[in-house]
């Protein structure tokens, strides 16, 4: 293709632009954070406006770097959370985001009425408090007049899709949680109607895959770009990863180390076990009869960065303090569930709580990191014995810019994981789906050559075995325990 594509990821708190040339590596790049608002009651909103300010920004900044013509923009970017809009693309309220927890309680009631399990059943997805579908029922009896205000009940981006072409759509990965069926990639009707949501049917815009729209004049003042020039809408960011980072195979994996813990394996077979626990989804791709089966825990980048505030240390210090600390970390051991809205896999519950134990006054900071990193990573096992990892690993994200992080993942998940040598898979996956959209795809096997493999450390497997079996026993004993 002539000209060049330029990605945009539009994550939780940051958004990137990537411009990549034929063989995949990454010439002009920029990046601006998105504000995310913390307030009580463990709501968690963005301003739809202050995301599309950023989009604009990281455009106009990349697009100044190319030599020669952009010939379209390839967007993706967070999914799950409910990013309500009018006819014109404007936001009726705050964008409540996937990390929101006001609807805690109701999901721990649909719980215990069997309505997760009655939409597990019919969809593969295992709904948590900051899914579309809590928070839509949330607002409607709490709320109403917002979604009686709003023509489209969507995603992040979507809604940024909405503002730059006119058009209302969805990527069926978008779309996947909680009501798609993955076999028909249409809606199922009966699971809108067992989370009460009927009545609001028509804010569901219909699932597409592949779509290219045409930036209006209003999204061409925006991002500095023509009028016309093509805007190809989707997948959301953790199928764009998974294309992005080389997934191909049926039993691959991805996992993402962000502020999601996404752990992902692509299959063939969207079968649902009725009775599995409800959580994860069947995610699909741009390919028909190809799915994600995604968990994406709750514990990612955002414990950290927890550790670090209260220990008072730099993120760069974590690597070092990794290294200071052996494998079992003196004896402490941890569970990672942080985030207010507790877990969402591979169990729901919203309830769900941190812990450390084992402290003592020998218990150096080192040691708090370290069983901190253990357990995310036992956490993350536990998500890809769920998914059916069964082939290679592919892993990125913020998280595995720590080689010592990186080697603990391997050593707990017992595995080789292959590292892109670009950081930038999302939004490189992104571009990858608007080319073959457009007609001129890429090599998507050349772009995906330029990667590292981390490898496991043979004596630290067994270890770690024995250690993910002690994370399983305290899990079992919290989740009896866990209030709301």
């Amino acid at each position: 293709m002539n000209g060049h594509i330029i990605g945009v990821d539009i994550g939780t708190s940051l958004t990137k632009a990537v411009v990549f040339d034929s063989a995949g590596v990454s010439i002009a790049q920029a990046s601006t954070r998105s504000e995310v608002r913390h307030l009580s009651g463990g709501r968690v909103e963005q301003d739809l406006d202050q995301v599309i300010g950023t989009v604009a920004t990281v455009v106009r900044e990349v697009a100044a770097q190319l030599d020669g013509p952009v010939t379209a923009l390839a967007l993706t970017g967070q999914g799950d959370g409910l990013w309500l809009r009018d006819a014109d693309g404007r936001a009726v309220r705050p964008a409540i985001s996937w990390l929101d927890g006001r609807a805690n309680a109701l999901l721990a009631k649909w719980q215990a009425d069997g309505v997760t399990r009655e939409v597990f059943r019919r969809t593969g997805s295992g709904m948590f408090p900051g899914c579309a579908a809590a928070i839509m029922s949330y607002l409607d009896t709490q709320e109403p007049e917002s979604l009686d205000r709003a023509v489209v009940a969507g995603y992040c981006v979507d809604a940024v899709v909405q503002r730059l072409t006119g058009e209302i759509t969805v990527d069926v990965s978008d779309a996947s949680l909680p009501f798609l069926d993955p076999a028909t990639r249409r809606y199922d009707e009966e699971a809108i109607a067992a989370c009460g949501l009927s009545h609001r049917r028509a804010l569901f815009a219909e699932p597409a895959a592949k779509a290219v729209f045409r930036l209006n004049a209003e999204g061409a003042a925006l991002v500095g770009l023509p009028e016309g020039l093509p805007v190809s809408s989707g997948p959301f960011d953790l199928v764009a990863s998974a294309i992005g980072a080389g997934v191909r195979e049926p039993g691959d994996g991805i996992l993402i180390a962000g502020t999601t813990l996404a752990c992902q394996v692509l299959t063939r077979d969207a079968t649902i076990d009725p009775a599995g626990e409800p959580a994860g989804m069947f995610l699909s791709t741009p390919a028909e009869g190809e799915y994600l089966h995604a968990m994406p825990a709750m514990v990612g980048t955002a414990s950290i960065d927890w550790a670090c505030e209260l220990l008072g240390i730099e993120v760069e210090e974590i690597g070092p303090l990794l290294g200071a600390s052996v494998p079992g970390a003196g004896g402490v051991r941890a569970l990672p569930f942080l985030s207010s809205s507790g877990e969402r896999a591979p169990f729901v519950d919203a309830a769900a709580r941190a812990q450390f134990a084992g402290l003592s006054l020998e218990t150096g900071r080192a040691d708090v990191v370290r069983a901190l990193c253990e357990s995310i990573a036992y956490a993350a096992r536990h998500c890809f014995e769920a998914a059916g990892l069964s082939g290679r690993l592919y892993a990125c994200g913020g998280g595995v810019r720590s080689a010592e992080w990186t080697q603990i993942f391997a050593d707990v998940l017992g595995r080789p994981i292959v590292i892109p040598g670009d950081p930038g898979v999302g939004a490189r996956g992104a571009v990858l789906v608007a080319a073959e959209s457009l007609g001129s795809p890429f090599d998507a096997e050349l772009w995906a050559s330029d990667s590292r493999t981390v490898e496991v450390q043979p004596e630290n497997v067994e270890f770690y075995h024995r250690g993910y079996a002690d994370y399983q026993a305290s899990l079992a004993a919290a989740r009896g325990l866990w209030r709301l």
